[in-house]
């Protein structure tokens, strides 16, 4: 796999799923339809350079990071997903146990 288009799918994709957004999630970001990521992800259309821009912005990389051969990105992006949402539900349950002080008071 090494066609433009091949890569493109793959990241787009991979960035997509490491962030946790859906295919809808992800049109309604850049303001197209459902349909039309699907048919990037599958290799059926191509972007435009405006769209792949706005593809990028939405996924919060730079548009050269689409078409990035390292299969190390996207990983990297899910496991700092993951820390954020651990670190994230740690503060929550802090706040938490706060109030539960001050009730229990």
């Amino acid at each position: 796999m090494n066609r433009i288009t091949d890569i493109l799918a793959k990241n787009m994709k991979s960035y997509r799923i490491a962030l946790g957004y859906t295919q809808a999630y992800l049109a309604e970001k850049i303001d197209t339809s459902t349909n039309y990521i699907g048919l990037i992800e599958k290799r059926k259309r191509f972007p435009s350079a405006v769209m792949i821009e706005r593809i990028a912005s939405a996924l919060g990389i730079e548009p050269k990071e689409l078409f990035n051969t390292d299969k190390k990105m996207p990983e990297a992006i899910k496991t700092y997903r993951k820390a954020v949402i651990k670190d994230i539900r740690a503060q929550i349950g802090r706040i938490l146990d706060e109030k539960l002080v001050d009730i229990d008071k």
